[in-house]
């Protein structure tokens, strides 16, 4: 069954990267979503009233914020598969991550219910009723989250959906909270002994977790997070792999939504290179890496001497003052201007404390006393990649 209803929504061979085939995933796993967990709502809200437990109602209310969750994602889906429109040049792939953030929200909204409703049930308990027909409900509701899981984990996972994720969290999640429920109404019907109150405190704890890291996978991309390294170590690789380019730095990636993502970067190459030829190579890795990432990638070229002897000594003396302020320190750009004066640039890692008027001045001293006489023209960058 999982795996015919996964078929209908990515066939085989169908690119889940591709704005359309997201959007079919999301509005897939959001209307299964919607109607699975208002069923399970109906259904648990009977099993509350009938065993008279308050846990049960609470999990019932659960699975309502989860069916709103759904319709968050139905509607997140929607509006990031439209197309982009003059006043949103760059399309609307970033409301999927806004969908998942709704979601992790109610995620925690959740937990912290649960929190006050099993304090409660620990100050004031009382007896619940565990019979045949809720104890049933509970089983399947159980068996429809694992289920629910599974299914929004493998859609999130090839389609890199960062909100089906925080939906798969979610679906886990209830499966823990039901279990709880269903094990606690077990232990008191045999014991006696009522463990519903704590049992609740430890599912919402693990619930508020999952909220919390489903909320931090969307909200990071929102705020500009750090491109994945592999993915850079291989943008890397496939630059430097075409002649004449001889090195790159200031890679900047923005993130404009799944599927929609922007890359500049500066790609050293030597000055003596024809201008031509080197556009026809860069206009190729453009078009290669579009292809191969799906990034609308722009490279700017800076022209470099890697065989005047001067350049060489210029450079390797700024690399060893960049590396005694910090060993992360990278020099780049570095090429004497038509007045004589040695321009280059120097990336500092953020965590450096100094201000950029500080590296320079600190740099310019160093240089001085390692090459006296220098006019320096000295640029400061932060790395925007790991």
């Amino acid at each position: 069954m999982f795996q015919f209803i996964l078929r209908r929504v990515l066939p085989e061979g169908s690119n889940p990267s591709h704005p359309q085939v997201r959007r079919r995933c999301g509005l897939a796993a959001g209307g299964i979503g919607v109607a699975l967990n208002l069923t399970l709502f109906l259904g648990k809200l009977c099993a509350g009233a009938l065993t008279g437990a308050i846990s049960v109602t609470a999990d019932a209310f659960n699975n309502l914020s989860d069916a709103a969750g759904s319709v968050v994602t139905l509607a997140g889906f929607r509006m990031a598969g439209r197309r982009a429109d003059a006043e949103h040049p760059f399309g609307h792939g970033r409301a999927e991550y806004l969908a998942g953030l709704a979601v992790s929200l109610l995620i925690l909204l959740v937990g912290v219910e649960l929190v006050r409703e099993s304090a409660g049930k620990i100050l004031q308990p009382s007896e619940p009723l565990l019979t045949p027909l809720a104890a049933g409900v509970l089983i399947v509701s159980i068996l429809v989250k694992l289920w629910m899981g599974w299914f929004n984990a493998e859609l999130g996972k090839r389609a890199d959906s960062a909100a089906l994720r925080a939906a798969a969290l979610d679906a886990r999640a209830d499966v823990l909270a039901t279990s709880a429920v269903l094990g606690g109404l077990a232990v008191s019907r045999l014991t006696r002994l009522n463990l519903d109150g704590w049992l609740g405190l430890a599912v919402a704890a693990f619930i508020l977790r999952a909220g919390w890291s489903a909320a931090k996978d969307t909200i990071d991309p929102l705020l500009g997070a750090q491109p994945d390294p592999a993915m850079v170590a291989d943008i890397e690789s496939l630059i430097l792999s075409h002649p004449p380019v001889l090195g790159i730095h200031d890679l900047i990636i923005h993130d404009y939504g799944p599927g929609r993502r922007m890359m500049s970067v500066h790609a050293e190459v030597p000055a003596a290179s024809g201008l031509v030829e080197v556009h026809h190579v860069i206009d190729h890795i453009e078009r290669e890496l579009g292809e191969r990432f799906g990034l609308e990638a722009v490279i700017h070229l800076d022209p470099v001497e890697p065989e005047d002897p001067l350049t060489r000594r210029l450079l390797a003396l700024a690399a060893q003052a960049a590396r005694e302020l910090d060993p992360a320190a990278t020099i780049h750009d570095l090429r004497r201007t038509a007045e004589g004066a040695v321009s280059f640039d120097v990336v500092v890692p953020y965590d450096v404390a100094l201000t950029d008027g500080e590296v320079r001045a600190a740099l310019a001293k160093r240089l001085e006393e390692l090459e006296p006489g220098a006019g320096l023209v000295i640029g400061v960058d932060r790395s925007h990649v790991l």
